[in-house]
Formats: structure tokens, C-alpha cells, sequence
């Protein structure tokens, strides 16, 4: 029988707790530092196949992954599911489509680590269409979306639904209480737009 993915993450300390500051800018008391489980071959191939069960019946040509986050993830994906996997990357902070090609009419899922607010993966999705490919949607290890602040492109599957508030920085009730620092693990620039996404 399949472990639950949340008992893979833990087990290789990807799952964890205290101050952090997301992507978004917002603040949260859980953090899913995905590189973790990275270090491991067969637990990553392992939670994806939750991900690759859930698209086996979806029509798609390449799996794209945003760099860093979503390369492995999109190989592991287009591996299991026997699909091409190309990654995007920024050049000058832009994200782009730097050593691969998308043609027209092919359709790709993006492949990302985590999802928060789904704002990251928008900047792929213009990639992939500028390319003339059709963007069907995101895969992700993590959904961490909200009822209140849904991602902007359809989640086609995720291991994981993880419902862990997280805050606007001057709402953040672990700031308040004042006992644990802030601390960034993530490796994307923050832009102003994205801090004040909901």
C-alpha cells in the first residue's frame, strides 16, 4: 500500500515548522523546504507517482518545470508519465524558455514544488504560450492554495493538500507573539506585485 506523501516529506525533514517567509511574501508557521526531498531518488519518485496516477489519462505532450523548484519534479513527472520534460529559467530576474523549444500546439502542465497563491506559475505560462504551446494547468508536490485565494490556473493535481493559514506580514499573529524569527528558505527574488497578492 502507497504511504500518504505528507509521511515522505517528514521523514526527510522537507516538512517543517516554525517562521517563514514564503515566495509570496506572506508568512506562515509551516514550510516545505522540497530540496529535501530532492536528496532522495526513491522517496521523490515515490510521491510523484501520487501526481502521475491522477494525469494518466490526461492529454499532454512536455512537462514544463520553473527553475529551481520545478525541474526535478517535471522530469519525475514526464518519467513516470513517459513524457518529454523541459525546465524554464531566468535570465535577468525574467523567466524564459532558455535551452529548450515548446512548438505550437503542443500542450504542457507545469510542474512546480509548491503551490502557494499560484502567482510564479503564471510568468511559465506566458513562457509556454509565447512559444505557441497550450498551457492545460500546474501540477505541484504541494498545494497550499486557499478557498479565498485559489490559484489563477486550474491545479490538475498535487501529492499533497496541505490547508496551512499563512499571512500578510502585518496580520501575521507569529509576529505578533514576537518569540520565533522570520526566516526566508526560498530562493526567488520577491517582487512588490507579488507581496501584495491575497
Amino acid at each position: 500500500m502507497a504511504r500518504e506523501s505528507i509521511e515522505v516529506l517528514k521523514e526527510c525533514e522537507a516538512f517543517l515548522e516554525g517562521h517563514f517567509l514564503l515566495s509570496s511574501g506572506r508568512h506562515s508557521g509551516a514550510y516545505c523546504q522540497m530540496a529535501y526531498l530532492q536528496q532522495y531518488p526513491d522517496k521523490c519518485a515515490e510521491v510523484m507517482a501520487h501526481v502521475a496516477e491522477k494525469l494518466k489519462d490526461t492529454d499532454v505532450d512536455v512537462i514544463v518545470g520553473p527553475a529551481m523548484g520545478g525541474i526535478v519534479y517535471a522530469y519525475e513527472l514526464g518519467r513516470q508519465l513517459g513524457k518529454r520534460a523541459i525546465f524554464t529559467e531566468r535570465v535577468d530576474n525574467v523567466m524564459t524558455l532558455k535551452r529548450f523549444a515548446i512548438h505550437p500546439g503542443e500542450r504542457c502542465i507545469i510542474a512546480e514544488d509548491v503551490v502557494t497563491t499560484g502567482v510564479s506559475s503564471l510568468e511559465t505560462k506566458r513562457v509556454i504560450e509565447e512559444a505557441g504551446g497550450i498551457c492545460l494547468g500546474i501540477t505541484c508536490v504541494v498545494d497550499r492554495t486557499r478557498p479565498e485565494a485559489p490559484s489563477p490556473l486550474p491545479i490538475l493535481a498535487s501529492a499533497l493538500k496541505l490547508d496551512l493559514p499563512n499571512y500578510a506580514p502585518e496580520e501575521c499573529p507569529i509576529c505578533k507573539e514576537g518569540k520565533l524569527p522570520l526566516v526566508h528558505l526560498g530562493s526567488r527574488k520577491m517582487k512588490e506585485a507579488a507581496k501584495q497578492t491575497l
